[in-house]
């Protein structure tokens, strides 16, 4: 028997677990709406005050990476490489995938995900 959604169930797992210490994995999933995430970022923070020491993303145009089992083994290993204690994330599809200053100018629109262009990245709700 197949046990769907194995990987993000993992992720979230040990996210509950609370905090244990350093180095510290933050996991941030970004799609072109609220409903598919087409990225993972995983960041990890090494000490207490830092920026992000070690970045890694993984994108997908066709699958939803909160649930696609292969992805979530290799941050589950790309997790271990680095030894981390802690993760933290949060349950939703927190923006765009695009890079702003990047993709498309600063304080601008993403052009390509109208979606979220006037919503708040982390409640998904228009903003006034």
């Amino acid at each position: 028997m197949k046990i769907k959604n194995r990987s993000k169930s993992q992720l979230a797992k040990r996210a509950k677990r609370g905090f244990r210490g350093y180095p510290v994995a933050t996991v941030a999933f970004y799609g072109p709406t609220a409903e598919r995430a087409s990225k993972v970022a995983v960041g990890i923070i090494l000490r207490e005050g830092a920026e992000p020491d070690i970045m890694e993303r993984w994108q997908s145009e066709e699958h939803d990476l909160r649930f696609d089992e292969e992805i979530g083994f290799e941050i589950s290993a790309f997790l271990r490489e680095h030894r981390v204690l802690s993760v933290t994330m949060v349950d939703r599809i927190i923006g765009c995938p695009h890079e702003e200053g990047i993709d498309y100018p600063e304080d601008g629109s993403c052009p390509e995900c109208p979606y979220w262009s006037g919503r708040d990245r982390w409640s998904g709700e228009a903003i006034n």
